[in-house]
């Protein structure tokens, strides 16, 4: 390693000591997770402000693979808005999908409620009329993957509690988000039947189950983070009074982005403090802020700041640091690049600050912005996994898949392995076992092949008369 001048070299402790989450502090979130999920589906359930909400989905079952038919997905993104058509063959856990993207207009997301519903429809119209032209296709059923906080008293029908990810319209806070969408569909005509409305990470646990009958627990770890898993309704005491099976499953979508709101355990630090204090909506999603992909950047940022303006350090001296100075701009894909420069002399990370911050790093600072992406990035993938085992614990899973999605755990460098490494640690694994009881994979499409999925199972009980949780059946 290259001599690097005793001042960063305490700082790199620091930071170090800042950062590190050892095997005791791991067990002890883990701890509180599982309180957290079990007092989030209590009769007081999770409020938003201060726990995890738990909120039930109403998808009744895991598929067997052997669900058929043709239906469409919808999945409304902060970036794009997607059209899919999935054919489920009779051949087991097979799919086909044929899919358009159509960009989601910035205006809109703090336009007006009806401005965003007839853009979504006409996307819709545009997909149908392309596919099919004049054909009879019958009744389509529609699988809405709806990735916002939203209460659901049945799986076709969704009440926002907040809009996130950009969005901010009135008139939909508070509200069912499926009349507004099916009035929109209707006055278009068009041959839909909005089946099912899902969370993406319910349907990351359904397609990754359709695909593999190991699946336990479905997560995303991307711009945001979250989990969904199969709870029994005896297991649910705010669904008490509804009388139900207390054997018959139902998917829980998490929300576990808010966990530890009250922070009690998480290891946060003042730059944690800051991103909170600083974000639209302060004392809310701990978690997220922790883990997700769109603050990992942002904490670095903060980080480089903080030691450039202390005078004892010397940063980046007699250089503007004006372009480092802006808040998000740096996003995880930035830390990404830096884990992943090939290069001793990290000059893939100095033509990197050259290009995006207009900064020379020198060698010594080099070696010092690497080891905080590390630090950074570590932290979240070993904070991602007391989640993970909070679910296992809660219910008792000794060995399962976990099917994860989302940028963060698809294209971040070693994060599945340092979050794999976190998951030994804190179930105890025994080192003479030769493969993990527990393993977090690539899962299938949840937005896509999730939502299709679901409205086939939807689908199907309603033509059993299983109307658990379903409002609308004609």
């Amino acid at each position: 390693m290259v001599d690097v001048p005793r001042d960063l070299v305490e700082q790199i402790k620091r930071l170090e000591e800042l950062f590190s989450v050892d095997t005791a502090k791991l067990k002890h979130i883990t701890d509180r997770f599982v309180s957290e999920l079990e007092k989030g589906l209590s009769v007081e359930g999770g409020s938003i402000v201060s726990t995890s909400p738990m909120n039930p989905t109403w998808v009744t079952g895991y598929p067997t693979g052997y669900e058929t038919g043709t239906f469409l997905a919808l999945d409304m993104g902060g970036t794009n808005l997607r059209v899919c058509e999935i054919s489920l063959p009779e051949e087991k856990s097979e799919f086909d999908i044929v899919q358009s993207k159509y960009r989601m207009p910035e205006e809109l997301k703090t336009g007006k409620s009806e401005d965003l519903w007839e853009y979504i429809a006409d996307c819709l119209q545009q997909f149908v009329e392309y596919q099919h032209g004049e054909e009879d296709v019958g009744t389509l059923p529609l699988g809405f993957t709806f990735s916002y906080p939203a209460t659901q008293n049945y799986i076709d029908h969704g009440i926002l509690q907040r809009w996130t990810k950009g969005f901010d319209i009135e008139g939909v806070e508070g509200q069912d988000v499926v009349p507004m969408l099916e009035a929109a569909i209707a006055k278009r005509g068009l041959p839909i039947k909005l089946t099912a409305l899902i969370n993406d990470t319910t349907g990351t646990l359904i397609a990754s189950a359709y695909t593999d009958d190991t699946t336990k627990v479905g997560c995303i770890f991307g711009t945001g983070c979250n989990a969904a898993y199969m709870e029994n309704i005896g297991s649910v005491p705010k669904l008490a009074h509804m009388n139900l099976d207390p054997d018959m499953p139902i998917a829980i979508n998490c929300e576990w982005g808010a966990f530890d709101n009250e922070h009690l355990v998480l290891p946060r630090t003042t730059y944690d403090a800051k991103i909170d204090q600083d974000s639209p909506r302060p004392g809310q999603q701990a978690f997220e802020k922790m883990v997700a992909g769109l603050y990992l950047g942002e904490i670095f940022r903060l980080v480089l700041i903080d030691l450039h303006d202390n005078k004892d350090i010397r940063i980046f001296e007699g250089q503007s640091v004006e372009q480092l100075r802006k808040p998000y701009s740096l996003d995880a894909s930035y830390l990404s690049s830096i884990e992943e420069d090939p290069f001793e002399n990290l000059s893939d990370t100095q033509d990197l600050f050259l290009k995006y911050l207009d900064l020379k790093a020198n060698r010594s600072e080099l070696e010092l912005i690497r080891r905080l992406a590390e630090l950074i990035g570590t932290r979240a993938a070993r904070l991602s996994a007391c989640g993970i085992a909070a679910i296992c614990k809660k219910k008792d899973i000794k060995s399962c898949h976990v099917g994860a999605d989302g940028s963060v755990f698809n294209k971040y460098p070693h994060f599945k392995e340092r979050g794999a490494a976190a998951l030994r640690e804190i179930l105890d694994w025994p080192s003479s076992l030769r493969k993990d009881p527990i393993v977090v994979v690539t899962s299938e499409d949840g937005s896509g092949v999730g939502a299709a999925v679901i409205a086939a199972l939807t689908d199907k009980r309603i033509k059993e008369g299983n109307l658990a949780g379903v409002k609308y059946t004609n």
